[in-house]
């Protein structure tokens, strides 16, 4: 979504986008739906099960917590995008200064290829069925085979080429894909519903109860879990500000709500409908053996897809992979680019793949992907709270907007200091405490915002 810069002059990347060129809401609301029914629904819905929650921590908790990020979208992202009409990196470089915003970029792509990457493993787990491959368990961190390898090797290599041809065909792609992808996620739902003979809500409901015990190797997830992971996967979209490129093209703050499509199709009915695909498997004979045994049974998409609506499992679930992967590689290109400008998009996108798919060769990122998405969030929303706390107190705290852009300064060093002491701060707290990191996101987001304010306050050629 955010990044992309198609071959055309109608990008507006260092300029704010004209009247001529808005859109109405409908202009997103078919790609937030299609944006967040991706690959990874397909690992966070059985993941969700594996840490043990109840009936009412699932469903109700992923209602409040979609919700949260719905508003976060509507009255921070959309509100400051509309206003300002500027994509996330030039709004940044006008405040910390081109050489800070690399910093960021370098964060960004890297990030985005460990995301990447656990897509990767996500669409090989499908490829991998008429091979008989051993699929990677819960608790792997390392690749179990050569085969296993040699499919995320091929699946990467193909992923990267086509990312790296441009991104124009790619999204296109992604568009008409989405309805398929939507679809399978509805019937692999409905017939996992048969499949635990289920008739009525209260069966329903029964399905995950008062909740278990989590599987070895994870954490108990409360309502409490829910509601904060579910607000803040995206946080670094929507607190994070990266969605500022895309809102900036809306005619309204109104757009916003469009966001609501993707939390309640894709982070509600898609993760419910992949759990019940995993609350299914783990009742067969196979997995009551694994356990039975101390083991974990699998988490892994393709087989759990295929084993309820057959090919169309399969096809699903590489569609969802690849729909997420292929542009998520050539976002990491494109800020690996912003670093080495002089380097072409081809070379620098298939550099950003190779990570990717080294990356996926490991099931460790996709296996703990809600651990890796709370660190995403984490690291990378704090530096959204410098644009929010400068568009809303600036004036109030006497800082002056838009300082690098003024002063010439290539280094706001508010910012960095800002961004890492609460990072530091708060990670710290994590690791000595024992809390989740999705916890400290806001705490962190807060402070950050708040640490800016008060060390620019200050003249601007005096300023840190």
């Amino acid at each position: 979504m955010q990044n992309e810069k198609h071959p055309t002059n109608e990008e507006f990347e260092r300029e704010p986008v004209p009247a001529t060129h808005l859109k109405d809401w409908r202009s997103f609301l078919g790609m937030y739906a299609g944006e967040h029914a991706a690959g990874t629904e397909f690992m966070i819905g059985p993941l969700f099960l594996t840490a043990g929650v109840s009936a009412f921590d699932l469903i109700v908790g992923l209602l409040l917590g979609n919700l949260l990020a719905v508003l976060c979208w509507r009255f921070l992202t959309a509100e400051i995008a509309v206003k300002n009409r500027l994509t996330l990196y030039y709004q940044l470089e006008k405040i910390c200064g081109k050489r800070l915003v690399t910093l960021y970029n370098l964060a960004n792509g890297v990030l985005f290829c460990f995301l990447a990457g656990s897509m990767i493993t996500v669409s090989a787990t499908a490829v991998g069925i008429p091979f008989e491959m051993e699929m990677p368990k819960l608790t792997d961190s390392m690749p179990n085979g050569v085969t296993w390898i040699l499919v995320v090797l091929a699946l990467g290599a193909a992923f990267t080429l086509i990312a790296a041809k441009g991104y124009n065909t790619v999204s296109k792609a992604a568009n008409w894909m989405s309805p398929l992808i939507v679809l399978g996620f509805l019937a692999c739902g409905i017939v996992a519903l048969g499949q635990l003979n289920i008739h009525s809500f209260s069966e329903f409901w029964q399905v995950w109860g008062e909740g278990r015990e989590p599987f070895p190797g994870q954490i108990k997830f409360t309502f409490w879990h829910v509601v904060i992971w579910s607000w803040f996967c995206n946080a670094a979209m929507h607190i994070g500000m990266s969605d500022l490129s895309v809102f900036r093209f809306a005619k309204s703050p109104r757009s916003g709500w469009t966001t609501a499509a993707g939390m309640y199709v894709g982070h509600y009915m898609a993760w419910i409908a992949a759990a019940l695909l995993y609350a299914a498997y783990i009742r067969t004979p196979e997995a009551l053996h694994i356990m039975e045994n101390g083991g974990v049974p699998p988490v892994a998409p393709g087989p759990l897809a295929y084993n309820a609506i057959g090919i169309f499992g399969i096809l699903t679930v590489i569609l969802a992979g690849w729909t997420t992967a292929n542009p998520t590689i050539y976002r990491s290109g494109l800020a690996f680019q912003a670093i080495l400008p002089k380097a072409s998009t081809f070379w620098v996108t298939v550099v950003a793949g190779t990570v990717a798919t080294i990356a996926g060769i490991f099931p460790a990122f996709a296996m703990k992907l809600l651990d890796f998405v709370a660190v995403y969030g984490f690291v990378l929303a704090p530096v959204g709270a410098i644009i929010v706390f400068e568009h809303f107190f600036a004036d109030r705290f006497g800082v002056v907007r838009n300082w690098a852009e003024i002063t010439g300064s290539s280094f706001n060093l508010s910012v960095l200091v800002a961004w890492a002491a609460s990072g530091l701060l708060f990670y710290f707290i994590s690791v000595t405490q024992g809390i989740f990191l999705s916890f400290l996101t806001l705490p962190a987001w807060l402070t950050c915002g708040l640490l800016y304010l008060l060390l620019s306050r200050k003249n601007p050629k005096t300023q840190i």
